[in-house]
């Protein structure tokens, strides 16, 4: 396939590096364009200095940045990509973003001709680096069809949930249960630290019964030891949680633990940690019981 891939985040770098190793002509295009120019060095395929000029005469172009307003001035704005996709070509966005945006950018798609499929992923720095990501994924059949067997470079499990809008629904299913998994870790944790117990004993335990999960098996080493450098960005969490809430005020449907923590990332932002990991509300919550203590 001829490919173009629109950010070059810590996501998109390697997942277009999976695209161009799986034999996939690539070009590829950056904000900043030194990283562009680094991408090439390492991986092959070329750069483009605009999404226009990326998505020229390719058959699918994907995408991957950071917010709402970042993808609509990468496909929408002056010199944007979907100016150029050719007739039947196909766009997919990795971008976690609303799913009003996703459903504008599939009708925009249909008017101009392609297919548009909205794809947020989930899996972390180490899921891209690994080619293995979740991806939940909107829009018609024969359009995912299209896109599926290319994304598998860079994937563990891919699946269409609906039409257009229903992967960013998904995607925001999937915060609102980390937050909560999370949070309930660093109570737990705080807790066991409080009255004496290796936490790393207790998870030993309690990771082998129904308590088990990704966060706990990948971040309670790390969370143990106070290191909260790796990983999704309380920034990001926080910026995809107001996505899950708005949606929600929009559905009529009540998510107060997400609202907590959501206010609890801001505490975590208040004691320096916008861009730790989002582990760090273990942070908050010793801080929390250490001021009680006191």
């Amino acid at each position: 396939m001829k490919t173009a891939f629109i950010g070059l985040g810590v996501m998109g770098y390697p997942m277009a590096g999976h695209l161009k190793k799986g034999g996939h002509e690539v070009t590829v295009y950056n904000r900043n364009p030194e990283k562009a120019k680094q991408w090439v060095a390492e991986y092959g395929g070329k750069s483009a200095p605009t999404p226009a000029e990326a998505a020229k005469d390719q058959d699918i172009v994907f995408c991957c940045v950071g917010r709402d307003s970042d993808l609509r001035q990468v496909t929408l704005g002056e010199n944007g990509a979907f100016g150029a996709i050719k007739k039947g070509g196909l766009f997919v966005d990795h971008t976690t973003a609303s799913a009003d945006i996703a459903r504008e950018l599939a009708a925009e798609a249909e008017k101009r001709g392609f297919d548009f499929v909205d794809a947020p992923v989930s899996g972390g720095q180490a899921g891209a680096v690994n080619g293995k990501l979740g991806i939940m994924c909107g829009g018609d059949e024969a359009a995912y069809a299209k896109a599926e067997p290319v994304m598998a470079v860079y994937t563990k499990l891919a699946k269409r949930l609906g039409p257009a809008g229903s992967g960013q629904l998904t995607k925001m299913a999937n915060q609102i249960c980390i937050a909560g998994i999370v949070q309930g870790m660093a109570e737990a944790y705080s807790l066991m630290r409080a009255a004496g117990l290796d936490i790393e004993a207790v998870t030993e335990v309690i990771s082998k019964g129904a308590a088990q999960s990704w966060q706990m098996e990948n971040r309670i080493k790390t969370m143990a030891a106070g290191e909260y450098n790796h990983g999704f960005a309380v920034e990001w969490m926080r910026k995809d949680l107001a996505i899950a809430l708005d949606e929600a005020r929009k559905q009529g449907v009540s998510l107060p633990v997400t609202a907590v923590v959501d206010q609890f990332y801001a505490e975590v932002e208040n004691l320096g940690g916008k861009r730790w990991d989002t582990s760090s509300l273990f942070v908050r919550q010793e801080t929390a019981r250490k001021g009680n203590k006191g």
